[in-house]
């Protein structure tokens, strides 16, 4: 029996409780439970809890939240930041987007956008219902002849399952336009049936943060497995040696992002 499923009285934490983490954090990665992610707030949002995932002060370079809105929650001014992009991805309920004078938008569970560098927009909660949104923000790193991106509001239902390995049992979603330069990141759904796996431990420049949407694994980082499942969350700096290999009795998902078109500065 596990600690947390042992009887405890009203108000009492389990025998066992204190100390017992799933996650880790080392020089160039980290895994993050849930369990162990504390709340706050922000100035520019009512009735929302925000949860932060990634950010520079743990070597990322930048950062990834959840935010948590109430059914009447959200911003509660239109929000911009000069030089940042945002991507936004709705894990639950239903959220409303407004970006620059275009019209609001609904995002169900599975909607995604993307918002350029410096644009304003507000994103809440809609339908009367709460909604969790997995989001990002990133410093647009502009390259010379290369226009800035348009903004993306979109589903996973209007993105195809595509599959370049041609390894049985792997999916690819590429919710950003995949080899465009105008953008300097990808975000993509990475899709592992029973038996499929990564076949060599990946060792690269990109950074990642990695959220699980759904299913279990065993996860390669540096020289340890880790146990993951639905809502843990995984940062990767460059050159982390990584690996996946599902291990539940259903299809593996998980949303990553990684920095990508751009060369090295120096």
């Amino acid at each position: 029996m596990k600690p947390h499923n042992l009887p405890a009285g009203r108000g009492q934490l389990p025998p066992g409780a204190i100390g017992h983490n799933r996650g880790v954090v080392r020089s160039n990665y980290a895994f993050l439970a849930p369990e162990g992610v504390l709340i706050s707030r922000l100035p520019a949002y009512a009735d929302t809890i925000v949860r932060f995932l990634a950010s520079p002060v743990l070597g990322a370079r930048f950062v990834q939240f959840i935010l948590e809105f109430a059914k009447d929650g959200g911003a509660v001014r239109p929000l911009q930041e000069e030089g940042i992009q945002h991507f936004y991805y709705v894990l639950s309920g239903a959220a409303e987007i407004r970006i620059a004078d275009g019209a609001a938008r609904i995002m169900e569970q599975g909607g995604f956008a993307y918002i350029p560098p410096g644009a304003a927009f507000t994103l809440r909660s809609a339908k009367s219902q709460p909604a969790r949104v997995l989001g990002l923000r990133k410093r647009y790193e502009r390259a010379d002849g290369i226009a800035q991106p348009d903004a993306i509001v979109s589903s996973l239902d209007e993105v195809p399952i595509t599959n370049h390995t041609g390894a049985e049992g792997r999916g690819f979603q590429h919710l950003l336009p995949f080899g465009d330069l105008r953008f300097d990141f990808e975000m993509n759904l990475m899709r592992f049936q029973p038996g499929s796996y990564f076949p060599d431990v990946e060792t690269h420049i990109m950074e990642h943060g990695l959220y699980m949407l759904q299913g279990q694994g065993l996860y390669f980082l540096g020289d340890e497995w880790h146990e993951i499942w639905a809502d843990d969350f995984i940062w990767m700096g460059g050159f982390c040696p990584q690996q996946f290999y599902p291990t539940g009795f259903g299809e593996a998902v998980y949303l990553l992002y990684k920095n990508v078109n751009r060369d090295v500065p120096l």
